[in-house]
């Protein structure tokens, strides 16, 4: 009997270790405990600090699904073809889901401000200096003209149009005239991206104040004027007609921009515009957030690309932030007294909205209590979404 019982525990004793090469301890790398702490940190972020929680909190639970260790062949990780994960991905690599989120982003915003003060356009046209110094810093470190135009909209700090663009030019699938395929760098420029724009309240107040004089930081702007619901209704048709004869390669972004701004602005559809700014965007952001940050597999994630990615993202941002400023202060010599803007103003030019608006309106106040610059910090900010948005088109015109 007791050869026969001795077969017997060595056969559970195998299905055992059989089961235990199933489970993630054994198959865990310290590239996944990395990441998983990473994810964690996002999750933290979001909660504690309020940083971009809509954001930070999906992408950081899809870093953690991401990266609880697999073994391969069995449709589970978000790169297996045939795995759930790997069907919601899709619509970040075919660049489905950032026109969707400008479709919400349209129907919940107000040009007002913009319309009222056109010539506040050119801070979010100042800030997109940020793009091209980031290209020409990709360009340097090796990268080639595809990867460094993807790399370089992160200076936009503009989310989905960094996923955008990097699907269309750093997706890993694209071929080069000498044979090179392009990096699969989606992933890295997407957590980039939202990881500058939910660092907006971190990054942006010392470079207000580094550069931005306590005195020019109280200038009080005139009120803008009232805009008619006429010209709100206008403006998003013409926007759409002038943005994208401009740069027609950014004609999903932009189209939807304005669609969505128009089905708020017309009156006659106000269903469908509270649809895209809350149920569909909503939708949207949960499987972009989630799968974006799931796309951060170890194996694929922690590699010297992406830290020479996240430190160009780091440097673009200051680039960006410190031209609107600067541009801002620059304007101020051809106004006459009175009708000066406030610096600070300039440092919404980036397009994370309404993050930098914020950011602006309460260094604002900071100076002093009775100056509140939130609408006027909203027409820079605005054109901050358009600005990069057009920058995407025009890379993406030269080097699709």
């Amino acid at each position: 009997m007791a050869p026969q019982h001795e077969g017997v525990f060595e056969g559970a004793f195998r299905g055992i270790k059989k089961f235990y090469g199933y489970t993630g301890f054994a198959n865990a790398t310290s590239g996944n405990l990395i990441m998983i702490i990473i994810g964690i940190i996002f999750i933290y972020l979001g909660i504690k600090f309020d940083y971009e929680p809509l954001l930070l909190i999906p992408i950081g639970a899809g870093v953690i699904i991401g990266n609880i260790p697999f073994v391969a062949g069995n449709q589970t990780g978000i790169y297996e073809t045939g795995s759930v994960l790997n069907y919601l991905y899709f619509g970040v690599v075919k660049g489905i889901y950032p026109p969707l989120i400008f479709l919400g982003i349209g129907a919940m915003t107000d040009f007002s401000s913009l319309i009222a003060n056109p010539k506040l356009m050119l801070l979010g046209a100042a800030a997109q200096i940020g793009v091209f110094a980031t290209f020409m810093g990709a360009l340097y470190l090796g990268f080639n003209l595809p990867e460094a135009g993807a790399i370089g909209i992160i200076g936009g700090a503009d989310g989905p149009t960094a996923i955008f663009l990097s699907s269309k030019l750093a997706n890993g699938v694209n071929v080069l005239a000498d044979g090179t395929t392009v990096k699969n760098l989606i992933g890295p420029i997407a957590i980039a991206a939202y990881s500058y724009m939910a660092l907006v309240p971190v990054i942006q107040p010392p470079l207000m104040r580094m550069l931005i004089s306590k005195e020019d930081r109280k200038i009080k702007m005139k009120p803008p004027r009232a805009v008619t619901q006429k010209e709100k209704m206008i403006f998003p048709v013409v926007a759409l007609i002038l943005t994208t004869f401009i740069s027609p390669s950014a004609l999903p972004l932009l189209g939807m921009l304005f669609f969505g701004n128009l089905l708020k602005e017309s009156g006659r559809t106000e269903r469908l515009a509270d649809t895209a700014r809350t149920k569909l965007i909503d939708i949207v952001t949960i499987l972009l957030g989630v799968t974006v940050g799931a796309s951060t597999q170890a194996d694929i994630f922690i590699t010297k690309d992406s830290l020479l990615i996240f430190g160009l993202g780091a440097i673009s941002f200051v680039i960006a932030t410190c031209g609107g400023l600067l541009f801002a202060k620059f304007m101020n010599r051809f106004l006459k007294e009175g009708h000066k803007i406030n610096p600070l103003i300039g440092a919404a030019g980036v397009s994370a909205v309404p993050d930098s608006a914020r950011v602006v309106h309460t260094e604002g106040l900071k100076s002093d209590p009775s100056n509140y610059l939130l609408m006027h910090a909203m027409a820079p900010n605005v054109a901050g979404v358009i600005g990069s948005a057009i920058a995407a088109g025009i890379i993406l015109s030269f080097l699709g």
